[in-house]
């Protein structure tokens, strides 16, 4: 967020959310108390926690034995010493197993190679089911977000959410160079293998394996043909800058 910048606490919250990889969360043990383990994450394309968690582990019998936890998620910010640096937002809610295929394909998209334990027996995707948050993003700007502003409504925008792996995969495999150029010359960022990470009705979000940035749509797309067209106009506009 930009220092002169009016304060968003929904587009702030939304971003720290999708900055992020890691997160820290707390489940309750078998006496009720407060336990805290560090988990990677993605996020469904309404921004919904995707997190792979295996069986023996104690967080996910927490969760089995009672759903509701807390997910702690801290964006860039803190690399230069003070750790309180980054904008940071804490999400309430309950974990539910899935078996989706797309949400499996975006937490493997996010995650790359870190992905790859994900797929050994014994894994499982889990959803988080947004109650409410608490966005602390430097001072003065604290905000209590509801989940309702949190999470975009996207109900009006099946096609684009049913044809996102094709969109990504069709880029990620034919277009590595235009990606780049998104990240260079728009975003004005280091060059390197930037990739699309995940395509929603408000934008992309690209990465390399330490970078994650995110290029927003200039009006929402509702449609494969919608977000492929201000693909190519994005596109466009980067070679008009080389």
């Amino acid at each position: 967020m930009l220092e002169n910048s009016p304060f968003d606490p929904v587009e702030t919250g939304r971003a720290v959310i999708r900055s992020t990889i890691a997160g820290s969360l707390a489940t309750l043990d078998e006496a009720g108390n407060p336990f805290a383990t560090l988990v990677t994450m993605a996020t469904t394309a309404d921004l919904r926690p995707i997190l792979s968690l295996s069986d023996l582990a104690l967080h996910t019998h927490n969760l089995k034995r009672d759903p509701r936890a807390s997910l702690l998620l801290v964006a860039p910010g803190g690399e230069t010493g003070n750790p309180l640096a980054g904008a940071r937002i804490t999400l309430v809610g309950s974990f539910e197993r899935s078996d989706d295929d797309h949400a499996a394909w975006r937490y493997g998209l996010r995650q790359g190679k870190a992905a790859r334990a994900s797929a050994l027996p014994g894994f499982h995707h889990y959803v988080m089911n947004i109650a409410g948050s608490h966005l602390v993003a430097g001072f003065g700007n604290i905000a209590q977000v509801p989940a309702t502003e949190l999470i975009p409504d996207y109900s009006d925008c099946q096609d684009l959410l049913d044809g996102e792996k094709m969109v990504v995969e069709h880029m990620n495999d034919d277009h590595a160079d235009a990606i780049a150029l998104y990240a260079i010359k728009l975003l004005h960022l280091p060059g390197g293998a930037w990739r699309i990470t995940g395509c929603d009705p408000d934008g992309i979000d690209i990465a390399t394996s330490t970078l994650r940035a995110r290029l927003p749509f200039p009006t929402r797309a509702t449609t494969v043909a919608e977000a492929g067209g201000f693909l190519k106009s994005f596109a466009k506009q980067a070679r008009s800058l080389e």
